[in-house]
């Protein structure tokens, strides 16, 4: 005897609720916040869209956007980019002459900084980083680079672009392990096929495996291009937005406007923003990959 589909419901429930209590009712409160000018005590005073023409001509904002733009590039471009040829390499060329044991080690070691939590591999790498006593300098000063030692996340010239390389190195992992799933629904004998007829790896790589994992390209950039524009931990703990907002992002920036000037309300609506071009990506994102699954 089948249960009433009814039943079913009950499972969802819980699940509805903690979804409820935690994404949709803080969201709208956040939201009712960004049309008030509040300092965090007292009675919130209603000021309307005062808040958001504010965000319209603020170059803060506007700066910090800007560099999530390159965070954009660091966590989801690149990654995707490097991803994708080196799941290729593990799966067609690693796993076939050296054995797929040392190609899933190699994966886990890829994967090992999407483990780490952000705050511990963020003070490691301030101390890799570090001007004085730092792994970085000290290495190239022993290699006979010692003109090459820089003052990695205090230059104002240098810093986003150090954060970007660390951001790098803590995200390739998630896109090689999605890649190298989707490219073991891929018939084999494509590439046997394509190898016999004098094809070489590059071209089995853009003619074969680009086209095979084209839904798990898109779920890659619109994830981690969401995660790039929300970035926060990074930031806070190598730089904390600086030297001179250098590092600033809207996540950090909607953090410190919220908490540190008390500008309650004004966060409130920088984080409203962002969330809502969060969603606008995430939808047209999940729209490109139902497109390529159809495909």
């Amino acid at each position: 005897m089948k249960a009433p589909r009814d039943s079913y419901t009950l499972f969802l429930l819980p699940g509805a609720l903690a979804f409820l209590a935690v994404v949709v009712v803080p969201f709208l409160m956040n939201t009712g916040l960004g049309f008030t000018d509040w300092q965090g005590v007292g009675s919130p005073h209603w000021s309307g869209l005062a808040n958001y023409r504010q965000l319209a001509h603020d170059s803060e904002f506007w700066a910090s956007f800007r560099h999530s733009l390159f965070m954009v590039v660091a966590m989801a471009v690149v990654p995707t980019a490097l991803g994708l040829v080196l799941a290729a390499a593990l799966t067609d060329y690693v796993g076939k002459h050296f054995g797929t044991r040392l190609a899933s080690i190699l994966r886990a070691c890829f994967y090992l900084p999407q483990v780490l939590p952000v705050a511990v591999a963020g003070i490691v790498w301030s101390w890799i980083l570090a001007p004085d006593d730092g792994t970085l300098n000290a290495l190239l000063k022993a290699v006979g680079l010692g003109s090459w030692q820089q003052d990695w996340l205090g230059d104002p010239d240098l810093a986003l672009y150090t954060v970007m390389g660390v951001l790098v190195w803590v995200q390739l992992g998630f896109p090689l392990v999605v890649f190298m799933a989707g490219l073991g629904r891929i018939d084999p004998q494509l590439y046997e096929a394509a190898e016999l007829d004098g094809a070489g790896w590059w071209r089995r790589f853009a003619h074969i495996t680009l086209p095979g994992i084209r839904p798990e390209i898109y779920v890659v950039l619109t994830w981690c291009t969401i995660a790039a524009l929300k970035v926060f931990g990074a930031v806070y703990v190598l730089t904390k937005g600086g030297p001179g907002g250098a590092t600033d992002v809207p996540s950090y920036f909607s953090f410190t406007t919220f908490f540190e000037k008390t500008q309650v309300g004004y966060g409130a609506a920088i984080s409203t923003v962002l969330t809502v071009i969060i969603l606008a990506l995430a939808l047209i994102g999940l729209k490109l990959q139902s497109r390529a699954e159809e495909a």
